[in-house]
């Protein structure tokens, strides 16, 4: 069952990271952020980098920033594998995303803290 849910989430994954993401989305994500319990990092560490990239402060390809606005559009989204009112439930298919995200974009992770630490893209 539990693979049936993250094949849906990604499934959907895929089809939002196609989409546009607007400053509100970006908001309302770290407001929500709090509910991803061990993920809650990572997941605004994605929020920090996509807005120093449409910032102009940081650099990523397309592909890392279509992740990581699939990710966020995700997690935002009353439309995912679980719904958020389910309780319990409704988070897990959430942090799982962002797991799968933070883990398709090791290198660029990583890139991206040291870019926090110096200031200089490497």
């Amino acid at each position: 069952m539990k693979t049936k849910y993250f094949s849906r989430a990604l499934l959907l994954f895929n089809t939002f990271k196609n989409r546009k993401l607007t400053n509100e989305e970006i908001d309302d994500a770290e407001e929500k952020a709090d509910n991803l319990g061990e993920r809650t990092n990572e997941f605004k560490l994605l929020i920090s980098m996509i807005r120093d990239t449409f910032s102009g402060k940081y650099k990523m390809n397309k592909w890392n920033m279509s992740i990581i606005i699939g990710t966020i559009i995700y997690v935002v989204s009353p439309i995912d594998a679980v719904p958020d009112l389910v309780p319990v439930l409704g988070w897990l298919d959430d942090a799982s995303i962002v797991g799968f995200a933070i883990a398709k974009l090791a290198d660029e992770v990583d890139r991206y803290k040291k870019f926090q630490k110096t200031g200089l893209e490497i």
